[in-house]
């Protein structure tokens, strides 16, 4: 008696996952209640955002999405079946959403992904695992348990494991999410209910095959620089950088063409980090520190959110993958949705 008066004393900890409800599945009420809960499977959404989550969203085919700013959307209530793995099998057992949980990821399977994407989608991971108690090498890929369906140019009942998701089976982006185990081999395969379709994903899943080790080589790095500007200063300034050469025939100039190089350069702009090529995507203003300031809505505008910065050079927007700075933006089309990046 006593000592389940001292257990129920204990403090328990209670899991609430930070995630955004605006995606929520009209289809989220008419879905099961799973009955077991055995694998986490990473997706890659394969397109943008904005389209991923409306698609994913309309259909319930995922229980999260991570942008690559690093927000998370709820999609379908975690302990419902989510239309995520499609045609799929792990260890014999086919229709695997009915014991697993979905999360779609923005992204491309052979692309890296932004570190504070990274960071969102290991800490959403950890916690489910700590939810559910589920090991590291039960955090598998898509490619994992997805098979293709067959068509005129196989024989066979089915095409393989398919790609999606491939890059969350590379030791170098476990490494980064915190998973040190993976799944040794595919008992599928070993047992003959499916045979291999593609000899390099395999290799990507149970062999050595990893394209992202450069991306994610720098462990060291600042716990701060999770979004990698300190690297991409230090490659920015070594790419700038004036040859020692140049130094040195300066010294031995003559004094009028040391008066003239000094004239040209006080003339001269000083190369910084804005005079170069603007960012282009989303991941580059990551890279380059530039966080979102906000969203624009009907009761929210742009000078609401960034002041009177909101039609600085420094000041960007982005919507349906477009990125336009602020100097460069027409005031009439600003739009519901657009969100603003400062730094």
């Amino acid at each position: 008696m006593m000592a389940f008066l001292v257990s129920a004393m204990l403090p328990t900890r209670v899991f609430a996952i930070n995630a955004s409800d605006r995606y929520r599945s009209p289809r989220n009420p008419e879905r099961k209640i799973r009955s077991s809960t055995e694998l986490i499977v990473l997706h890659t959404t394969e397109a943008a955002e904005h389209g991923s989550l409306v698609k994913l969203c309309d259909r319930g085919e995922a229980h999260f999405c991570v942008t690559e700013e690093g927000r998370v959307y709820r999609i379908v209530d975690r302990d419902r079946e989510a239309f995520h793995a499609g045609r799929s099998m792990w260890n014999g057992r086919e229709d695997v959403d009915k014991f697993s949980i979905g999360i779609e990821c923005v992204g491309y399977h052979d692309k890296p992904m932004p570190m504070a994407q990274i960071e969102a989608i290991k800490t959403l991971v950890k916690e489910l695992q700590s939810m559910y108690r589920l090991s590291d090498d039960k955090v598998v890929c898509h490619s994992h348990v997805a098979y293709g369906a067959p068509n005129r140019w196989h024989r066979q009942k089915h095409r393989g494991r398919k790609r999606c998701g491939m890059l969350f089976a590379m030791p170098s982006v476990r490494a980064q999410l915190g998973l040190k185990k993976r799944p040794a081999y595919d008992a599928d395969v070993r047992a003959k209910r499916l045979v291999v379709g593609d000899d390099y994903l395999r290799k990507v899943l149970y062999g050595n095959i990893d394209t992202m080790k450069s991306s994610y080589k720098d462990k060291s790095r600042s716990a701060d620089d999770k979004t990698g500007i300190f690297s991409w200063l230090k490659w920015r300034g070594s790419e700038t950088k004036a040859p020692a050469k140049s130094a040195t025939k300066t010294t031995a100039a003559k004094p009028a063409a040391k008066t003239a190089a000094k004239t040209a350069t006080a003339a001269k702009p000083k190369a910084t980090l804005h005079s170069v090529t603007p960012p282009q995507t989303k991941q580059e203003l990551i890279m380059r520190g530039y966080k979102i300031k906000g969203s624009v809505s009907k009761d929210t505008t742009a000078a609401k959110i960034a002041g009177p910065k909101w039609n600085s050079p420094d000041t960007y927007y982005t919507i349906r993958d477009k990125v336009i700075p602020g100097n460069k933006i027409d005031p009439a089309h600003i739009e519901k949705g657009m969100f603003i990046w400062m730094r």
